[in-house]
C-alpha cells in the first residue's frame, strides 16, 4: 500500500479495532520517518539548522540564561533506529532542547502536577492550582516558560506530554516528574512534541526505565534520547500535515462513537417493543424488523449483550413461544410439586418450612399467560443453603484430591450457565463431616451471592463429591427434570428480571449479599412442564445464534485488525 491508497482508504481503515488510535500513531510514525510529506531539494538542509541551533545555544550560556549544555555522546550507525531522508539529520534531544533550571518557590505561583495533562489531547487541563511558598510540594522545582515542553517521565503517565501554550499567571512552576525540554527558537516545539509522542521515541524511553514499583527514567537518558531532525521548512509542512489528519481522525472517531450510540439506541427502543407487545401478531411483527436490520443492529457487541439478556426476559414473560391450549397448567403442576415434598418431609428426608407469605401484588413484574403460575422458590425445592469458609471450621486446604482432599466450589468457580474447574480447590474430607447439608448432589444449581458475581448460576453437573463456601448458594430442586425443567429455572435465575431482583434484595449495599432468606422467597414464574421444555429449547437456539453473530463479529474485528496491521507494516518499511 502506498501513501496515496493509505489517504484513499483512511475511513476504511479506521473502522478496524481501535483503528482511529492506530491511525494516529502510523501518522506520527509517518512524519518522524519523513514519508508524510515530500521533501523539497530547496530546503535548507537540517545540518545547517543545526549549526544555527549551536551558535544560539553559545549565545544563552553566555547570557547566562541557561547553564552550559549537556554533554552528548556521538552518534553510532548501530543506535539509528531507522533510515531517514538525506536532508534530515539524527540528533540527540539535547542537541536541540534545553531546560530553564529548578528554584524553591519564593512568590505566589501555579502549580502544574502530572494530573494536569490531559493525556489524550495533550494539553494542560484546568486542573492547576495557585500556591503559596509554603504550601508547595517538595516536588514542585522546575522553570517553565511559554513554549517549554513537559513530559511525564514517569511509567504510569508516559503520554502525559503538553507544551506550555500560554503565559500563566502568577508563574508556572512544575512538578519534578517532568522532564522539561524547551526548543531552541528554530525547532518547532509542535514537531518535536509529535516525535516524543511517536512510537520510536516511546520504544526508547521504555528500553531506558529503571525501577520495579514506578519504572522511569532520569533526565539525563531523556536528553540522550535520539530525535530526527528535519529541515525547518519541512518541520512547518509536517505539523500543518500532521494537525490536518489528526482533525480528521476526531472527525472519524465522533462519527463511529455516534453510529455507535444510534445503533444501541435503535436496538434498545427495538427490542423494548419485543418486551412490551401485547398481542401475538404484534410481536411477530416487531419481532420481523429486528431480522430485516440484523446486520445493522448486531454489528456492536453490546447489542448482541442486550439480545441475550432480552431473550431470557421474553422467555421468562412467557412471550418466546406460543402457548398450548393441551398443556397441562402450572396449577396442577404445583400440586404435584407439593405432594412430593410432604413425602420427602414424611420420610425424613427434607425439613419442613416454615409457610411462606402469599406474593402479594407489588411483588409482581408482569402478567403471566393463562396457565402459568407465581409460586415463591422455596416452594420448589428440597433445600436452599449456603456453604462456609474452611478457615472458619478449622480445616485446611490440600494441593491435589488424592490428597485426603475433596473439591471445593467457590465464587470463582461458578460462572454464568457452566462450573469452571479450570483452577480447581480442594479441601480436606472432614469438612463433609463439619457441612454435610451443603454437600453437592448432581443437578444442584448453584449461585454466587457474595460481591460482584452475584446472581451468576449454573447447574452441577457431575456426580463429583464436593462442598461448597459462604459464598455460594446451593438450590435442590424437588423432582428435577420430571416435575420443573433444571435449564428453565437456570434461564430465569440469569434473566435481568432476577438479576433486579436479587439486588433490590441485598443485605449490603456496599457488597451485595444475599441471604438464604430472600432467595427462598423469590417469585417464579412458572410455565406448564412442557411449555418450559419448549422455552428451553427455543432459548438454546436463539444463543446459539448470538453465539454465532459474535464469531462473525469477531471475525470480521481480526479480519479489519490484520488489513490495518499490513498496511501499516508496508507504509513503515517502504
Amino acid at each position: 500500500m502506498n501513501l496515496e491508497t493509505f489517504f484513499n482508504h483512511f475511513d476504511v481503515l479506521a473502522e478496524a479495532p481501535n483503528g482511529v488510535q492506530k491511525l494516529r500513531e502510523l501518522i506520527l510514525d509517518l512524519a518522524v520517518r519523513g514519508k508524510l510529506v515530500p521533501q523539497h531539494a530547496n530546503d535548507e538542509p537540517a545540518a545547517v539548522l543545526l549549526e544555527r541551533i549551536k551558535k544560539e545555544k553559545e549565545r544563552l550560556v553566555k547570557e547566562g540564561k541557561i547553564k552550559k549544555a549537556r554533554t552528548t555522546i556521538k552518534i553510532n550507525n548501530t543506535e539509528i533506529p531507522y533510515k531517514i531522508p538525506k536532508n534530515w539529520i539524527w540528533v540527540h534531544l539535547a542537541d536541540v532542547g534545553h531546560d530553564w533550571g529548578q528554584k524553591k518557590p519564593d512568590i505566589e505561583f501555579t502549580y502544574i502536577d502530572v494530573s494536569a495533562i490531559n493525556k489524550e489531547k495533550g494539553i494542560i487541563s484546568n486542573d492547576v492550582n495557585i500556591l503559596q511558598p509554603n504550601e508547595a510540594p517538595s516536588r514542585a522545582r522546575k522553570i517553565v516558560y511559554k513554549g517549554t515542553l513537559i513530559y511525564s517521565t514517569v511509567r504510569p503517565y508516559l503520554l502525559n506530554i503538553a507544551i506550555i501554550d500560554k503565559e500563566f499567571k502568577p508563574e508556572p512552576i512544575v512538578s519534578t516528574a517532568f522532564a522539561v525540554i524547551h526548543p531552541f527558537s528554530i525547532i518547532i516545539a509542535q514537531y518535536l512534541y509529535f516525535y516524543l509522542r511517536s512510537n520510536p521515541f516511546i520504544e526508547y524511553v521504555e528500553s531506558q526505565m529503571k525501577g520495579m514499583a514506578y519504572p522511569a527514567i532520569n533526565d539525563g537518558q531523556l536528553y540522550q534520547g535520539l530525535v530526527p531532525l528535519p529541515p525547518l521548512a519541512e518541520q512547518k509542512r509536517i505539523v500543518t500535515k500532521v494537525d490536518e489528519l489528526m482533525k480528521l481522525c476526531d472527525e472519524l472517531e465522533a462519527q463511529q462513537k455516534k453510529k455507535r450510540e444510534t445503533q444501541i439506541l435503535i436496538n434498545n427502543a427495538a427490542l423494548d417493543k419485543l418486551l412490551t407487545a401485547d398481542t401475538p401478531d404484534t410481536f411477530t411483527k416487531n419481532w420481523q424488523r429486528i431480522c430485516d436490520n440484523f446486520d445493522l443492529l448486531y454489528s456492536v457487541p453490546e447489542n448482541i449483550s442486550k439480545l441475550r439478556q432480552t431473550i431470557l426476559q421474553l422467555a421468562v414473560m412467557g412471550k418466546l413461544v406460543p402457548q398450548d391450549k393441551n398443556d397441562e397448567p402450572a396449577a396442577v403442576l404445583l400440586e404435584k410439586i407439593k405432594k412430593e415434598k410432604e413425602r420427602l418431609v414424611k420420610e425424613g428426608k427434607v425439613k419442613k418450612e416454615k409457610s411462606l407469605p402469599l406474593i402479594k401484588d407489588d411483588e409482581i413484574p408482569f402478567e403471566l399467560p393463562k396457565g402459568w403460575e407465581w409460586v415463591r422458590l422455596e416452594n420448589l425445592c428440597e433445600l436452599i443453603t449456603k456453604g462456609s469458609s474452611p478457615k472458619w471450621q478449622g480445616v485446611n486446604y490440600v494441593e491435589i484430591e488424592q490428597d485426603d482432599g475433596i473439591l471445593f466450589i467457590t465464587s470463582e468457580n461458578v460462572r454464568n450457565y457452566s462450573i469452571d474447574l479450570t483452577n480447581p480447590k480442594y479441601v480436606e474430607k472432614k469438612f463433609n463431616q463439619i457441612e454435610p447439608r451443603s454437600i453437592l448432589s448432581k443437578n444442584d444449581i448453584l449461585m454466587n451471592i457474595v460481591g460482584a458475581s452475584i446472581g451468576r448460576s449454573a447447574i452441577y453437573n457431575t456426580d463429583k463429591i464436593a462442598n461448597i463456601n459462604q459464598a455460594v448458594c446451593l438450590i435442590r430442586i424437588i423432582g428435577q427434570n420430571y416435575l420443573l425443567n433444571l435449564n428453565y429455572l437456570l434461564h430465569f435465575f440469569n434473566s435481568p428480571i432476577c438479576i433486579s431482583f436479587m439486588f433490590d434484595k441485598q443485605v449490603d449495599n456496599a457488597r451485595a449479599n444475599l441471604s438464604m432468606g430472600n432467595i427462598s422467597k423469590f417469585p417464579i414464574p412458572l410455565p406448564p412442564l412442557n411449555e418450559q421444555k419448549r422455552i428451553v429449547s427455543k432459548v438454546d437456539k436463539l444463543m446459539k445464534l448470538c453465539d454465532e453473530l459474535e464469531t462473525k463479529l469477531t471475525q470480521t474485528q481480526t479480519d479489519s485488525e490484520k488489513i490495518i496491521n499490513t498496511a501499516v507494516k508496508q507504509l513503515l518499511t517502504v
